[in-house]
């Protein structure tokens, strides 16, 4: 399998995560997450592959969340529909997000990518 990132080019994080992967020669596919968002079907895989709460993958610093009221709204909807939003809108999830064979990061934490990579 390729790694496959996942981000947003005018996002600074997923730059530096770019730039880091270029200059440690690590090989991937890039993919624009608002333009080919990740599907329900893509989500429910990489969220149980991750082993992290759904709420770890929404995007909580981003406009549309705070917009959507979301903070208050997850709790009580139910993992399905907390899917199907984070499949509506590529703005709603953390990025980047790095899927390899070794496993799957989310959001850029240098250490954290060094430690799995």
């Amino acid at each position: 399998m390729k790694n496959l990132l996942i981000e947003y080019p005018k996002c600074s994080t997923c730059q530096k995560a770019k730039k880091w992967l270029e200059q440690n020669k690590i090989e991937f596919i890039d993919r624009n997450i608002v333009t080919e968002t990740p599907t329900e079907r893509e989500l429910t895989e990489w969220i149980q592959q991750s082993e992290l709460e759904i709420k770890k993958w929404f995007n909580t610093s981003g406009l549309k969340y705070k917009a959507l009221n979301l903070k208050d709204k997850l709790p009580n909807m139910s993992n399905k529909e907390k899917i199907q939003l984070l499949a509506s809108d590529g703005m709603l999830i953390k990025r980047p997000i790095f899927i390899t064979n070794k496993g799957i990061l989310i959001g850029f934490k240098e250490e954290k990518w060094k430690s799995i990579l």
